[in-house]
């Protein structure tokens, strides 16, 4: 009931008082002539965060491939090259792969002459075990008794890649070679 009265006072009390206009009202006039310079917008300096950039030590695990080298006794050939009026030099012609996938056996098959240049012709085997994720280097030498000839190398097979790699020439078979090769003689074979 108190909800109800209470409106209905408030009602009788404004429709109780008489609200008259006297006079007619108007918003001031101005004239205002104002002058000012361009301005300036105002600048900020952010700091955000500095960047540095450097090493630091840290000890971290990282798989290492241990090559454990042997010696043993095995026959090497030895090639007496006489060329007339040249001094001869004992030297180890070595070749060498680095493969991945499968094992593989790496032989010198040839050796042939042309000029001042020796080719070197090797046979790059597939094997059938398996390596996993690991590499493995494979190589074969010869003794050569010569003058200082330039050796070139090429090997048979399936080019791995790899650095060790790219510093010979490979070709898919024997018959790939180009004809300087096969028109030079043939001063070993295995």
């Amino acid at each position: 009931m108190k909800k109800i009265v209470l409106p209905l006072l408030i009602v009788a009390l404004i429709s109780s008082c008489n609200v008259k206009k006297d006079e007619k009202g108007e918003l001031p006039n101005l004239d205002v002539d104002v002058s000012a310079d361009a301005g300036e917008l105002p600048e900020y300096e952010v700091n955000w965060a500095d960047v540095n950039i450097g090493t630091t030590t840290k000890t971290v695990e990282i798989p290492k491939v241990i090559v454990v080298m042997e010696e043993e006794e095995v026959e090497v050939p030895v090639i007496d090259v006489d060329m007339p009026g040249e001094d001869k030099m004992e030297r180890t012609i070595v070749v060498e792969a680095e493969v991945t996938g499968n094992e593989h056996n790496l032989e010198i098959q040839e050796v042939r002459a042309s000029d001042r240049r020796l080719y070197v012709i090797s046979e790059l085997d597939k094997l059938e075990t398996n390596l996993g994720d690991k590499k493995m280097r494979v190589q074969d030498q010869i003794e050569i008794n010569a003058p200082d000839l330039d050796v070139v190398h090429i090997i048979v097979g399936e080019h791995a890649d790899n650095v060790l790699n790219n510093q010979y020439r490979y070709v898919n078979s024997m018959n790939d070679l180009d004809t300087k090769v096969r028109d030079a003689h043939v001063i070993y074979s295995k």
